[in-house]
């Protein structure tokens, strides 16, 4: 029987009602105010939201709060209980897992005294487990209130807890960087584009950008080109979409500038959920500019003139880079109204997302920006044809948007010139996992995978073997040593079942036990499930029970089998991407590894990790 949790009462101060009415008159103005009115009342409230808060909200904000509860029951980030003064967030994901994100969970239980979903009797802490921070590059990780803290030790732990104690929790809005400077990272041998200004420029200087010819692609778009050559540039670029499914930009934006239906707009996918996935981070926080032009240009190509950046939750110092810069371009003239000089006027908006995974799906994340729940509508119709407030909308990702400024500038030639005849232009590379040196790098498309490992990544962990490595974000099968010389580009992963997706590549050295991986990798799926479609909601979870049960030694060889075909009527059944994920990861490592599994199916991890957390468990 689901159990419904009714917000807990506290009294409100004047100071928190007057608060909470500022926010509302405010975000009731915009179009999608509903969640990030919701963030800044729980910020205003101490880290939650009480009963007496919300029923302001939905008074002032003028809906029912039923409907509001509804909406905020469905992201993580919202709590409806106190929590103390510093939220603790310990990184579950499967780059933090392969690197010790229990061991680290156990030292905080053990300094705290509390469990997962507990606050410490002084108020202090309150310690939580999350899906992802998309911090991988620094994996084990954890995020205290906006700040991330990585590469976590025993020792790095208690030190960090003895700083918040003492009254020295750091400023997020004073960090350099949420984690690394790319200048961390060996050069890239090819020449940048993305990454071109990051560590270069200061992010908070608009002076910065336009020095480095900021906002010239723009001017150039507006006035010499129309908007059906703009899109006639993308498209002949070759330039297909980074957020991982890798479909044609100026193709897509071709389908909506015909379009007769107005208003248009566009939508810049900043959520970055994808365990693994960590470059648009480093494109928002170091050259926030960028992104901004590339969705203008875009705007003025289909006829749009109201752009989304939806940025997930945790990347507090994003949204705030992005803010300054937008209120830069604004008082500076290159967004708004007529922009120079033009009849063209394009504003942009941040939207906040609440901490679910299914909301990078882009049907997912148009709901979710209309302040409901973030369930993936079903398509057709796709969103270039109803979008955000059912009308025509353009989504890309942030990566997307920031070629763009360069293949206006240079041409498509030039674009055309780097990568592969399959995946043209430049990509951001991330190798995360068992190697020496995690991280990212910008390099022309098609270079092979055991060159981004080695050069790049410093090659596997302490000496160890590469194992397997899972290409392309969570969802991807697993590929084998053999796999190592696949250039990186689409059809080559493809072919050996990969995937390039968001090009991140999760490595795995002879110490990981790959059926331990993808039941974190299970767990993750059937927890971030929406719930929306039976076969997804029903099946993730039922793969879950079976892995779990062949981990315990319980399970039987049809078993294996069982899993393989579920997970393939999934990708026949299912309402989004979601569903479809589990396949490829287990169908490549049970055909791949299966004496691994069997080994498990007969009670016996060979690697001993899954008998120790079995034993753990017991006790």
């Amino acid at each position: 029987m689901l159990e419904i949790r009714t917000p807990e009462s506290a009294a409100l101060s004047q100071e928190q009602v007057a608060g909470i009415t500022d926010i509302c008159q405010r975000f009731r103005r915009i179009k999608g105010g509903l969640l990030p009115a919701l963030h800044q009342v729980q910020f205003l409230c101490g880290n939650w939201l009480p009963l007496e808060a919300l029923q302001q909200v939905a008074r002032e904000m003028g809906v029912p709060y039923p409907y509001l509860y509804g909406v905020l029951s469905f992201y993580t980030m919202f709590a409806t209980s106190p929590r103390g003064k510093h939220l603790i967030r310990m990184c579950e994901s499967p780059p933090c897992h392969v690197n010790g994100a229990e061991n680290m969970l156990k030292v905080l239980k053990q300094e705290l005294g509390v469990d997962v979903g507990e606050t410490t009797a002084d108020g202090l802490f309150t310690l939580e487990l999350t899906a992802c921070i998309g911090v991988c590059e620094v994996a084990p990780a954890m995020q205290i209130n906006e700040v991330v803290h990585g590469r976590l030790t025993a020792e790095r732990v208690k030190a960090i807890l003895d700083d918040y104690r003492a009254g020295k929790a750091p400023d997020y809005k004073e960090l350099r960087r949420t984690t690394n400077p790319v200048s961390d990272y060996p050069a890239s041998p090819d020449e940048l584009s993305l990454l071109r200004n990051v560590d270069v420029i200061d992010p908070m200087s608009l002076d910065d950008y336009l020095a480095k010819g900021g906002y010239e692609a723009l001017k150039k778009a507006l006035t010499t080109m129309t908007g059906e050559e703009v899109v006639n540039v993308v498209k002949d670029s070759g330039l297909r979409g980074r957020g991982g499914a890798g479909f044609p930009t100026g193709l897509k934006w071709s389908f909506t500038r015909p379009s007769p239906i107005f208003p248009k707009y566009m939508i810049c996918n900043a959520d970055e959920g994808e365990p693994g996935t960590i470059k648009d981070r480093y494109i928002m926080e170091g050259d926030p500019h960028r992104v901004l032009e590339g969705m203008a240009i875009a705007g003025y190509a289909i006829g749009a003139h109201l752009g989304y950046i939806y940025c997930r939750g945790e990347y507090y110092l994003s949204m705030h880079r992005l803010q300054h810069a937008i209120d830069q371009a604004m008082a500076k003239g290159y967004l708004g109204d007529n922009i120079f000089g033009t009849d063209f006027s394009f504003h942009v908006q941040i939207q906040t997302g609440g901490g679910s995974y299914v909301c990078g799906e882009e049907t997912a994340l148009i709901e979710s920006i209309q302040g409901q729940r973030g369930y993936p509508r079903v398509k057709p119709p796709f969103p270039g044809q109803v979008g955000v407030w059912y009308k025509p909308t353009i989504v890309n990702n942030v990566e997307s948007y920031s070629s763009v400024p360069d293949i206006i500038i240079h041409g498509a030639d030039w674009y055309k010139a780097k990568g592969t005849e399959d995946s043209k232009g430049t990509k951001i590379y991330q190798v995360v996992g068992q190697v020496n040196r995690p991280g990212v790098v910008e390099c022309n498309m098609g270079r092979p995978l055991s060159w981004l490992i080695n050069d790049i990544g410093g090659g596997v962990r302490e000496g160890r073997k590469l194992k397997a490595v899972q290409p392309g974000g969570a969802a991807s099968g697993f590929i084998l040593p053999e796999h190592a010389d696949t250039p990186l580009e689409y059809k080559a992963l493809y072919e050996v079942e990969g995937a390039l997706g968001s090009g991140t590549m999760l490595v795995m050295d002879d110490t990981t036990c790959i059926v331990d991986v993808v039941k974190c990798l299970m767990y993750f799926f059937q927890h971030e499930s929406c719930g929306f479609c039976l076969p997804c909601r029903r099946g993730t979870r039922v793969l879950y029970e079976l892995v779990c049960k062949v981990i315990n030694g319980n399970g039987s060889e049809a078993d294996l089998d069982r899993m393989v075909s579920l997970s393939k009527i999934m990708t026949e059944s299912t309402n989004c991407a979601l569903g479809w994920s589990p396949h490829s990861f287990l169908k490549t490592t049970i055909e791949r590894f299966r004496k691994e599994w069997l080994d498990h199916v007969h009670g016996k991890c060979a690697l001993g990790v899954c008998s120790k957390k079995a034993h753990a468990a017991a006790h």
